[in-house]
């Protein structure tokens, strides 16, 4: 187990040549109706297999979730965290807590300005004044630039999350990023979820158990009560619901 903290990727030595978009397009087109309904862990060995070391999972780190089973699937597997410079902190120790118990390669990907370089450019507290233009450089932006060494990237979207993420494929194309995004969990209902979570003794971030079953940055994220909407805490008050990497 090892953890890492860059704003690119590890140094991992000599990569494997990626493939052309139009390898990757092709590639989805033929698994991602094959895999439709496959396990979660069938989803991540094929990927795995498919894309060896251009293969990478990302983790907001709501819960280990994703981080835990791709550990078991594929012991090493680079996990990318962005830290956004805003997280809470019990976000922070929940990436800790993964890269110190989990076979992963834990790589925590930063902003290339800091909160402070950001506010001398563009004046304090931009999250309230303009949230969009705030997660375009603290999270969009770098967490593209981090996968410019990967052909694919998993994440732990679910379509039972929102209604935007209804139609998300378990192996779809990334157009704005020109990558494979794979989603292993994309069928999995809340109760799944729950339930892999207490038969593997899965870590989670311990604010899910103070009110926040959506957790972002912390100016933006707020309370929710109980039988709200999960996400409506996420940038309440304002009609925004996604920060623009699933967009």
């Amino acid at each position: 187990m090892s953890a890492s903290t860059t704003r690119a990727r590890a140094n991992r030595g000599v990569l494997t040549e990626g493939r052309s978009p139009e390898e990757l397009r092709e590639l989805v087109s033929h698994w991602g109706a094959e895999l439709e309904l496959a396990p979660a862990e069938t989803i991540i060995e094929w990927a795995a297999a498919t894309f060896g070391d251009r293969f990478c999972v990302t983790s907001s780190m709501g819960d280990a979730v994703l981080a835990h089973l791709a550990a078991a699937v594929v012991p090493g597997v680079d996990v990318v965290f962005l830290d956004t410079g805003y997280h809470f902190i019990e976000t922070i120790g929940t990436r800790d807590a993964v890269a110190a118990t989990l076979d992963v390669n834990l790589i925590t990907i930063t902003p290339a300005q800091t909160v402070a370089e950001q506010d001398a450019e563009y004046g304090p507290e931009l999250f309230r004044r303009d949230p969009d233009l705030c997660c375009a450089l603290r999270k969009v932006a770098p967490l593209a630039d981090s996968l410019a060494g990967y052909d694919a990237w998993a994440t732990g979207l679910r379509r039972a999350e929102t209604h935007n993420r209804v139609i998300a494929p378990v192996i779809g194309w990334d157009a704005k990023k020109g990558k494979v995004k794979v989603s292993p969990l994309a069928r999995w209902s809340d109760d799944q979820v729950e339930r892999y979570i207490q038969d593997n003794g899965v870590l989670v971030n311990p604010l899910v158990y103070d009110g926040y079953p959506s957790i972002g940055c912390a100016p933006c994220t707020r309370r929710v009560a109980p039988g709200e909407d999960p996400r409506s805490g996420r940038w309440a008050g304002t009609s925004k619901t996604e920060c623009g990497i699933h967009t």
